[in-house]
């Protein structure tokens, strides 16, 4: 039983002290340690829980991700640098108008975020631009980080299919799947997303005009005028994201799919096909996206070796940040107690949907991290969810879905970075716009689940 009190108690450490700003890289293996004591591991385990499990773990997921990582943050730099994605935002606001300043917005963060646009890049893409388009139209600017995240960390991060974000990467290795998984699924989670959250942000909008609320006083935006004359052409920025999504499906189906792939010679690596392919066909998408980026906007880059450098460095951060929520992950995994609350986990339901859904969405909520807590869930019961839908005879399709789904949920909650990042790109509290970002990013998406839960446990499996 104490055990079982070490692993609660780490994890609302891990919560808390992830709250007040102490970062992931030390509290996740000083945490894990604690629970590995508080489980009756004796002192001298400690260096052997650390390196052995934790550090193996941390290693593990870093050598199966981190391509995606990497390669996901040189594409948005270069599409960032060259103004590909401003001249993409641009090109729709333009053509919906002011007073669909708030669609505007959230679409233009959809289509960078879907194409493989970091939402970190995207914030500070689309910023200006929501800030003249809300001016405008004279629509508060404390619903811009919620128009923002509609697109940004929503439905384009977690339920679309094919999104080359690393949220829908991530289930790939447990389930043999690739990122179509579950496409009807997939698409009517994502248009349930987008509606609800439109209606929710058109009525808060509507609601403030009513009330005599226009776009407020705000000093020190430090947003200056784009020169729309140096920005490229929305046909030559929209091309390296359409060869992403086409070149992923194209590879993964008809490729590494096809019968005619000898993928024999994988037996040596241990390995085999089904495993690996999702992630082999989104990496060469990327690469040969990013190639094509560069070529097509050779001259508006300043210094192609910068850009790519910045790129991979700042992926560094996230990679390693997640790497240490797997091992902490690992840890609690390794525990005598674990077998308790593993058991009391895949006790919530025999529906291995369900049981998915909850300890995905519970562990993001208490890493802060849609990618951290859907990783520690399916590093440690992954497994058993797949043993479960098989015996159940449901698709592992579904299941890869469901986790997506699931981890956009309690992730952003006020203590996850994006959120933070997001406000502070906005210069905005969490008084004044989190309610609006907590409703488009969190409520909806919980609601949008259940229903996507109910359908599957329906009969709809694809």
């Amino acid at each position: 039983m104490i055990g079982v009190i070490g692993i609660v108690v780490s994890l609302m450490l891990l919560m808390y002290l992830a709250y007040r700003g102490i970062t992931v890289l030390v509290l996740a293996p000083i945490l894990a340690i604690f629970a590995a004591l508080m489980s009756g591991g004796a002192s001298a385990h400690v260096m052997a829980t650390y390196t052995e499990i934790f550090m193996k773990a941390f290693a593990g997921y870093a050598q199966k991700y981190f391509p995606v990582f990497m390669l996901g943050a040189i594409f948005g730099k270069i599409m960032d640098d060259t103004g590909s994605a401003k001249s993409i935002a641009h090109f729709i606001a333009k053509k919906l108008g002011k007073d669909k300043a708030i669609l505007a917005v959230a679409l233009s963060c959809s289509i960078l975020t879907y194409g493989g646009v970091s939402m970190f890049v995207v914030a500070f893409a689309i910023y200006p631009i929501a800030v003249s388009l809300f001016r405008e139209a004279d629509i508060p600017k404390r619903l811009i980080p919620g128009s923002i995240a509609v697109g940004s960390f929503g439905f384009t991060m977690t339920a679309l299919p094919g999104s080359p974000q690393i949220q829908n990467a991530i289930p790939m290795p447990y389930f043999g799947t690739d990122a179509y998984a579950a496409p009807v699924l997939g698409l009517i989670a994502s248009a349930i997303m987008l509606g609800a959250s439109m209606m929710w942000l058109t009525h808060r909008a509507n609601k403030a005009k009513k009330a005599g609320e226009g776009y407020g006083d705000h000093l020190n935006e430090n947003v200056t005028d784009m020169d729309i004359s140096k920005l490229p052409s929305v046909g030559i920025s929209i091309i390296p994201i359409i060869l992403v999504l086409v070149l992923n499906f194209v590879i993964s189906k008809y490729f590494f799919g096809s019968s005619t792939y000898d993928a024999s010679y994988l037996s040596e690596y241990a390995t085999k096909l089904s495993k690996v392919s999702g992630m082999w066909s989104l990496i060469i998408a990327l690469v040969i996206s990013i190639l094509v980026a560069i070529i097509l906007n050779i001259k508006r880059l300043k210094d192609v070796k910068k850009s790519c450098n910045q790129g991979a460095i700042g992926s560094l951060l996230a990679i390693i940040n997640t790497s240490s929520e797997v091992g902490y992950g690992n840890v609690i995994k390794s525990l005598a107690a674990f077998a308790i609350v593993k058991n009391a986990m895949l006790g919530i339901s025999s529906n291995p949907l369900i049981a998915e859904a909850i300890s995905c969405n519970v562990l993001a909520g208490i890493t802060g991290s849609a990618s951290g807590g859907m990783a520690i869930a399916l590093s440690v019961l992954g497994k058993q969810y797949l043993e479960m839908a098989n015996a159940a005879g449901i698709n592992p399709q579904v299941l890869h879905r469901i986790a997506t789904i699931a981890c956009g949920g309690f992730d952003s909650l006020p203590h996850n970075g994006a959120v933070i990042t997001l406000l502070g790109i906005c210069q905005l509290t969490h008084k004044e716009s989190y309610k609006d970002i907590g409703i488009v990013s969190v409520l909806i998406p919980i609601g949008t689940l259940v229903i996507i839960l109910i359908l599957a446990s329906l009969g709809i499996q694809a």
